[in-house]
């Protein structure tokens, strides 16, 4: 047991991609991870749609693990150790549909267990450790799911019946999109997406967009981002001299903003440290109004 401070690097991506058939879910997910890893070969795909994962064979030289029915969760958990074994930076499940309603898939197996509600007992832990084993994977992990538009009956003032449309609905056990760090939902046939859930800030109420390898870069700059700034921080602590500290202010540029007040504090310690050996009228002379990091000295 150890107590560490956070990083995002720490965290890896858990990614939805959500979508009726047709609409682009497989490619939209090998461009997503390329852009998170520049390297085809570092990507594997668990296909449970009938080889529709070599389709795009041409993007690069990706892997794939066929899975077959039953679907159960423990199949799923089985192709996931393979490919981490396999050192992939980036598995893509595609899809968790059939885990929870395919064949030999959850819904099946309470319903062969009876169908009672107390069966859930014996269901729910096998569902849950196949999503503990994708929340604990150490590979980023971007999952598929089929929607399919909901519907429900409703009855008007006049007492007549209709229909209502409530839009499109996962394919998977309800709650499933609260455990992702990014849901994106495929739109149209046109590979657009909107963000349904989104704790990187990056895409949540932003125009409809196509993903791209940029997506995938965009995501990882996310995550490295707060690894950079504690290690910033850490040069800054550990440095002894004002020139050591201007080398590392204007190494880490697109972190200036956060680390200014470090800097800062750690040049009054130099300096204090300086006033110690060299005579205090020098130093007061050779201190500047101000900085070369865009503040005042007192």
């Amino acid at each position: 047991m150890q107590l560490q401070q956070a990083q995002k690097k720490q965290v890896k991506l858990r990614i939805g991609i959500s979508g009726p058939s047709g609409f682009g879910k497989t490619y939209s997910a090998l461009l997503l991870a390329y852009g998170m890893t520049d390297d085809y070969s570092k990507i594997a795909i668990i296909d449970t749609e009938n080889g529709s994962a070599s389709l795009y064979s041409e993007l690069g030289n990706y892997n794939t693990l066929t899975l077959e029915a039953p679907f159960s969760p423990e199949k799923y958990i089985q192709a996931i150790k393979l490919c981490e074994e396999a050192k992939m930076e980036v598995i893509i499940i595609d899809s968790i549909t059939h885990e929870w309603n395919g064949k030999g898939g959850c819904l099946e197996i309470q319903e062969q267990l009876g169908g009672r509600f107390q069966d859930w007992a014996k269901v729910t832990p096998r569902h849950q450790a196949f999503i503990d084993k994708i929340l604990q994977s150490n590979s980023h992990i971007i999952t598929t799911t089929r929607r399919k538009v909901d519907y429900s009956m409703d009855t008007d003032s006049n007492g007549r019946t209709r229909v209502i449309k409530h839009g499109m609905k996962e394919i998977q056990r309800e709650g499933w999109e609260y455990e992702l760090s990014v849901n994106f939902e495929l739109l149209n046939h046109n590979h657009l997406v909107s963000a349904s859930k989104d704790r990187t800030g990056q895409f949540m109420n932003k125009p409809e967009f196509v993903i791209t390898p940029s997506t995938g870069k965009l995501l990882m700059k996310w995550c490295n981002n707060d690894a950079d700034l504690i290690k910033a921080k850490n040069e800054i602590k550990q440095c002894e001299t004002l020139e050591g500290l201007r080398h590392i202010y204007a190494k880490y540029q697109n972190l200036q903003k956060q680390i200014l007040k470090d800097v800062m504090e750690q040049k009054a310690n130099i300096e204090a440290i300086n006033a110690e050996v060299i005579p205090n009228s020098e130093v007061i002379n050779n201190v500047p109004k101000t900085t070369e990091y865009g503040t005042e000295t007192s």
